[in-house]
């Protein structure tokens, strides 16, 4: 996508100061032949640029525990000897590793077999006796398939020299849902607890955890759970660093739904062509408005059947919003229907699939000192193309309370500078700055509206720009041109009359 994330070209100051170092978008964009930060150098080896590049997220995942859950339908695809190669290389890279798997259309696929069905009533499944022997026949099976393909470790296979052990066990204890408005579920369940304890000492010896949609009670019976039940509980009760999910489909998408329940893939699992983009960010409290918004499109179109949320997403919608609550950080959406989505999602910075979280993402805030090698790697192509004088951290560091600068994931991604002439109750908006790969979204115009409000609060009336390729970004969002002579007075003596850059200024009106 292409930026549209503006700034003025500088007009440069003494090397003391930064009070005119805003630059034009052109002069930092991601095109072939721009400048790079020295982190964002490339080699002529893709291979070396990629495995530089996961490096941070390899040494920041080691000895963490993220719990894994994914649905029955991942079990019948032909694919899902990748899924366990890629789960195999994630606890060879030392991440502590809790899989929950669905079994559902196994399950459905016994009840067939025997000419019945599972019963629904108001969303929930009534589990009978005979759905109950197909559950434990499903997860038993499941099971041993996934320890299976674990345990496979041929030469010429990514599993090569692989030793993985694999834990089973009854971790999860459960109650039965009982009756709801009349309504018996009988070996329906929910859980009640995890055993913490047994299952800390299994990852710490190791293991990969692998937990059934079932659970058990102290009378010793057997409850037909959900995934996403069980994958959050235990989230929840190991205090997990990630909870993900992979759901069928694309994920979560912005934009209309496909008409059909399978026109979101093709044949061979690759995604249809549609105006629809994975939702990047979404917070544990907006769950409960998407999910009405999604049931009331649904009721529209007279097409309940078809929700414009597939079921297995809406219950991991629900689940993470709740772990969110329960202290869980982070919570992973990703479809399956990229078979590279899990790696990307957790080796890459923007990821793949949709980041859950219980507070934002991504920060407008007041720049500190710790923020100065961050907002340098925006400043510095800009500096090593003439634009901008080079200034040192240490020059940085005496004017860093001027700044304001966007963090996401801990890394700053924008940044910009206001200078006050109290006296003439005017600023200096400078060294407006947006990371070519985040100028989409508004970034630019929040950013601007941001330091609009910081002048306002100081009792500025005008802002000024100096910039010699943006002018059209700032006349469009109410900036005039205007003079030297309308610069204050030590301004003035600091123009550089050989760079002729134009004047802008803003009046900034009173918010009601």
């Amino acid at each position: 996508m292409a930026p549209q994330t503006p700034g003025s070209a500088p007009e440069p100051a003494p090397a003391s100061t930064l009070s005119s170092a805003s630059f034009s978008p052109a002069s930092f964009s991601s095109a072939a032949g721009s400048p790079k930060a020295p982190h964002e150098q490339k080699t002529e080896d893709p291979f070396l640029d990629w495995f530089r590049h996961c490096t941070p997220y390899i040494h920041a995942h080691r000895g963490r525990t993220f719990v894994i859950a994914f649905g029955g339908e991942a079990l019948d695809d032909a694919r899902l000897p990748e899924l366990v190669h890629d789960i195999a290389l994630l606890h060879g890279l030392g991440i502590r590793l809790v899989l929950v798997h669905g079994a559902r259309p196994q399950i459905e696929r016994r009840l067939a077999e025997r000419g019945t069905a599972f019963q629904y009533v108001d969303g929930l499944r009534v589990t009978d006796d005979a759905a109950l022997t197909c559950v434990k026949e499903a997860t038993g099976a499941a099971r041993v398939e996934i320890e299976a393909l674990l345990s496979f470790g041929l030469a010429n296979s990514p599993m090569a020299g692989v030793r993985i052990p694999v834990a089973s066990g009854n971790f999860v204890f459960a109650r039965p849902i009982g009756v709801l408005n009349g309504v018996d579920y009988q070996h329906t369940g929910a859980v009640r607890r995890i055993d913490r304890v047994s299952l800390t000492q299994r990852l710490d010896q190791g293991a990969v955890a692998l937990i059934p949609p079932i659970g058990y009670s102290p009378t010793g019976e057997v409850f037909n759970l959900t995934a996403a039940d069980v994958a959050r509980s235990v989230a929840i009760a190991l205090e997990a660093d990630k909870l993900i999910f992979l759901v069928e489909g694309d994920g979560l998408v912005d934009g209309p739904a496909p008409s059909t329940p399978d026109e979101s893939t093709t044949q061979e699992h690759e995604p249809a062509t549609h105006e629809r983009k994975i939702r990047s960010h979404l917070l544990g409290a907006e769950v409960a408005a998407l999910l009405a918004q999604a049931q009331a499109q649904a009721q529209a179109q007279a097409q309940a059947q078809h929700q414009t949320l597939g079921e297995d997403l809406a219950q991991a919608l629900r689940a993470g919003a709740e772990a969110c609550e329960h202290g869980i950080a982070r919570v992973h959406l990703v479809g399956r229907n990229d078979p590279s989505a899990l790696l990307r999602e957790l080796f890459t910075r923007d990821g793949a699939g949709t980041l859950m979280t219980g507070e934002p993402f991504e920060r407008l805030r007041a720049a500190q000192s710790t923020d100065i090698p961050g907002i340098r790697r925006l400043l510095e192509p800009m500096e090593r193309a003439g634009i901008l004088v080079p200034r040192s951290a240490e020059e940085l560091e005496l004017v860093i309370d001027r700044f304001q600068v966007t963090e996401m994931d801990g890394t700053i991604i924008a940044c910009a500078s206001l200078l006050d002439f109290p006296h003439a109750l005017i600023g200096e908006l400078a060294c407006v700055a947006v990371h070519p790969a985040y100028r989409a979204q508004g970034r630019g115009d929040r950013l601007l509206t941001h330091m609009e409000a910081q002048a306002r609060a100081r009792g500025l009336e005008r802002l000024f720009v100096l910039t010699t390729q943006t002018a059209h970004w700032f006349r469009e969002r109410g900036f005039l041109p205007g003079s030297v002579e309308d610069l204050p007075e030590e301004r003035r003596r600091q123009y550089n009359e050989a760079r002729n850059s134009q004047v802008y200024i803003k009046p900034l009106l009173a918010q009601r």
